[in-house]
């Protein structure tokens, strides 16, 4: 695919199916991830695959697990049955400070690189014919993920890849009008 074509044709989609990448497109996905800008080589990103029956099913059960604990109500339950049930493939991407080195560079620096590598593994699926969307909101915020995700005190899960075939056509570029988001001098 044409970078700039994919650049300015990429969509998020929920409407999702098997089958997800397999495991050469995954490795492609995953290194394309990790070639983002990354001042000082920090590498502050982790990725979970969750690929296998089986560890669909146990992020279902903590989605769900969620919505119970954190009183969050019948409404919540639903949502989070809706994203168990989004994708074939969720790669979480979890952002992870790096302090171990002699000059770490700031948080926002490295929080900035992580969400790269985010953006970067969607341009890397939609580049091989998978579409996929960002998810947050409260799933990203949950304790129980955190724990199975393996987060330390500052990491922050900043999205859940829901990465699968498309159930549809591809949706239209969004042909912004610049003029709101640019100024030249």
């Amino acid at each position: 695919m044409d970078a700039l074509k994919l650049l300015t044709n990429r969509r998020s989609s929920k409407k999702l199916k098997p089958p997800a990448p397999d495991a050469a497109e995954l490795e492609q996905i995953l290194q394309a991830a990790t070639q983002v800008p990354d001042h000082g080589n920090m590498r502050p990103f982790r990725f979970t695959v969750i690929r296998t029956e089986a560890g669909l099913q146990r992020f279902r059960r903590i989605l769900a697990q969620t919505v119970t604990e954190l009183n969050f109500g019948a409404e919540a339950l639903q949502k989070a049955e809706k994203v168990g049930n989004m994708a074939p493939m969720v790669i979480g991407v979890t952002f992870a400070p790096n302090r171990e080195v002699a000059k770490p560079k700031p948080e926002w620096e490295q929080m900035l690189t992580a969400g790269c590598a985010a953006y970067a593994l969607q341009l890397a699926a939609t580049a091989q014919g998978f579409d996929n969307v960002w998810i947050t909101g409260m799933w990203v915020n949950s304790p129980l993920l955190r724990e199975a995700f393996g987060c330390a005190d500052k990491d922050k899960i900043i999205g859940l890849m829901m990465v699968g075939t498309p159930t549809e056509e591809a949706h239209k570029p969004k042909n912004t009008d610049l003029e709101a988001f640019v100024s030249h001098w």
